[in-house]
């Protein structure tokens, strides 16, 4: 191979490198969202074992109604313990931003939820969450949350 044709393929590199990032990049913030979905899917569903399955052992998040962060399993008890006193009927998610650096990725976002209390009228909320998300074997797990209704 002449010089030419080596200067010109590391020029290609150079060109194609970003392009390849970009897609990468793009390709972790379209995952990340379906995780955040598919967590607020088995929440809705009632789902806890596939919640539980999508929360990183080390979790610690911090919903605005708890006095302190909670663990995987306290956020899991608690979260049974909702579904007893009603469900959600209805949600959607407002993306705002999503930004992947590495294995870790931060998403904020708006909600709207239905939710109906056993025996009661449905309570229509808003408010946000900021999600951290690490990248594991098994995919994208989150690693900390933080929010809730406004």
């Amino acid at each position: 191979m002449n010089l030419h044709t080596k200067l010109g393929l590391i020029l290609l590199s150079f060109c194609l490198a970003p392009a390849a990032l970009a897609q990468d990049t793009s390709d972790d913030e379209a995952n990340v969202l379906l995780v955040i979905e598919r967590v607020w899917d088995a929440d809705q569903k009632g789902d806890q074992d596939r919640v539980d399955e999508l929360l990183a052992d080390k979790f610690m998040g911090w919903a605005k109604a708890s006095p302190a962060p909670r663990s995987k399993n306290s956020t899991s008890a608690w979260a049974r313990f909702g579904r007893q006193m009603g469900r959600i009927e209805r949600y959607e998610l407002y993306p705002l931003s999503i930004t992947v650096e590495g294995d870790v990725a931060v998403a904020q976002y708006l909600y709207s939820v239905a939710y109906k209390p056993k025996g009661g009228e449905i309570e229509m909320n808003n408010g946000r969450y900021t999600d951290v998300l690490v990248r594991t074997e098994a995919g994208w797990k989150f690693i900390a949350w933080h929010g809730g209704d406004d």
